[in-house]
């Protein structure tokens, strides 16, 4: 059984960062393309970054372009999202999704992780 585990969220000050990681389980982590979303209250879930399945090619929305920068641990079949500068703007529920870079039908969610940016 496949399984994502979000954690590292928490609340922290405007300036600050924080480290996201996204446990994978129950799928073999070398054919997986993984992306980080959020969605924030009353807002669409958006895209914020992607890695792919080798951890050469990254992608950010431009909004985040700059401070956070995803990444992949194959030791610990962890992705990794580091959020730096953040801001009152990136409070929202972060979500992994990994995708098979072969067979997209095996598409997965954790189940997320509060961050929230506050003073």
């Amino acid at each position: 059984q496949v399984q994502l585990v979000e954690s590292g969220g928490g609340l922290v000050q405007p300036g600050g960062s924080l480290r996201l990681s996204c446990a994978a389980s129950g799928l073999t982590f070398s054919m997986y393309a993984m992306s980080w979303y959020r969605q924030a209250p009353g807002k669409e879930r958006e895209l914020v970054a992607r890695i792919g399945s080798t951890g050469d090619n990254t992608n950010y929305a431009d909004s985040v372009k700059g401070r956070f920068t995803i990444s992949k641990d194959n030791t610990k079949n962890t992705w990794n999202l580091h959020m730096n500068s953040l801001k009152p703007e990136d409070t929202a529920v972060y979500y992994c999704n990994a995708v098979h870079i072969l067979f997209k039908v095996h598409n997965y969610w954790g189940q997320g992780t509060q961050v929230t940016v506050s003073s």
